[in-house]
């Protein structure tokens, strides 16, 4: 080979490895990098949250918004009795626990990164507020502020912090009375939208049964909101599969999070059908338990987080649940769904 063939025969080498580098970079650039959810510890890359229970409570005070507050209740108590649960479910193999008490109903951040620091428990918080049980839980600017206003609130929270604390919501938890939306419940649903755009926030929203869960749907919309940004909290109170099976085509994350309460077959019957339609990759399922009731006796019924565990996946595996079907309902979907990411309609994610 003559010195000019060799210098050719380099140059080619040079300019395909050149073309491959290059093409491999573009393909790096032009992938999604992990995303992230907020811990009450900061943040956490997603595919760090492992099994995630994403419907549970800690402490919870139903006496209204006008009376609650941090002086109702000794934290350390609190701390000693949710402790022992938290440290069980983190030996069944939960990673994640997503506590879905909102403010004015004993939502209590401080608690929360001390149990996550004592536990090793990733533990999400939130903002916004809940306006089931009749609104008794809203405060009084919630009637008067616009959705803009409140959104304005729960935005100020995401990028502050809460109470103070510096410790961030990792995202929006909202309730709505049964049945159509009324005026008080439609203005939460459309702050929650707006504060989402902001923020790329979820909303995790109190609904149950589906009159109230296709309203908020149709808000997000015109507010140009993906249903991929919402869950269906307490789905399992509607008893028509078909309108789950209609929630979750529409991308919304419907969520059966009342397994601490309820028998295991109801459950196992509400994601088989799920399943078989091709639609397990946006179910939710969760406890809902917890409780330390303020006001009770030492709290009341502490509800174990373990049945999920203990009945529910022994359940799934007899009746033909894969392990990555598995992994897709504890692992993939949470993580999925808590990843901060704007979600808006006819627009890639942000």
């Amino acid at each position: 080979m003559t010195h000019s063939s060799q210098r050719r025969a380099f140059l080619r080498r040079a300019l395909l490895v050149a073309g491959q580098l290059a093409v491999g970079t573009a393909g790096l650039a032009g992938a999604r990098s992990p995303g992230k959810v907020m811990t009450v510890r900061g943040p956490l890359r997603a595919d760090r949250m492992g099994w995630t229970l994403s419907h549970e409570h800690v402490v919870v005070d139903f006496i209204g918004a006008a009376g609650v507050g941090p002086g109702r209740y000794d934290r350390r108590q609190v701390f000693g009795k949710a402790l022992p649960h938290l440290q069980r479910a983190y030996e069944l193999g939960s990673r994640t626990f997503v506590d879905c008490t909102p403010a004015y109903l004993a939502r209590d951040p401080r608690l929360l990164r001390q149990l996550s620091e004592a536990t090793g428990l990733h533990i999400l918080t939130n903002t916004g507020y809940y306006g089931a049980v009749n609104d008794k839980c809203l405060p009084a600017h919630a009637f008067t502020e616009t959705a803009d206003q409140l959104a304005d609130r729960w935005t100020r929270e995401y990028r502050k912090g809460l109470d103070g604390t510096g410790i961030r919501p990792g995202f929006i938890k909202i309730g709505v009375d049964e049945g159509n939306l009324s005026e008080i419940d439609r203005k939460l649903i459309t702050a929650a939208a707006r504060t989402h755009r902001r923020t790329g926030l979820t909303i995790a929203a109190h609904t149950g049964r589906a009159p109230g869960a296709f309203d908020q749907i149709e808000v997000l919309k015109r507010e140009g909101v993906s249903p991929g940004a919402w869950i269906w909290v307490h789905a399992q109170a509607e008893k028509d599969g078909s309108r789950h099976a209609e929630a979750a085509r529409q991308g919304a994350w419907v969520s059966f999070d009342g397994l601490g309460w309820g028998p295991t077959e109801e459950y196992l019957g509400l994601i088989t059908p799920m399943k078989e339609q091709g639609l397990l990759g946006r179910v939710l399922i969760s406890h809902d338990a917890g409780w330390y009731h303020v006001g009770e006796p030492d709290g009341g019924l502490f509800q174990p987080f373990e049945k999920l565990f203990t009945a529910l996946l022994p359940a799934l595996r007899q009746n033909g649940f894969t392990e990555a079907e598995i992994t897709q309902l504890l692992v993939t979907n949470p993580a999925e769904a808590f990843t901060i990411r704007k979600r808006l309609v006819n627009a890639s994610d942000q």
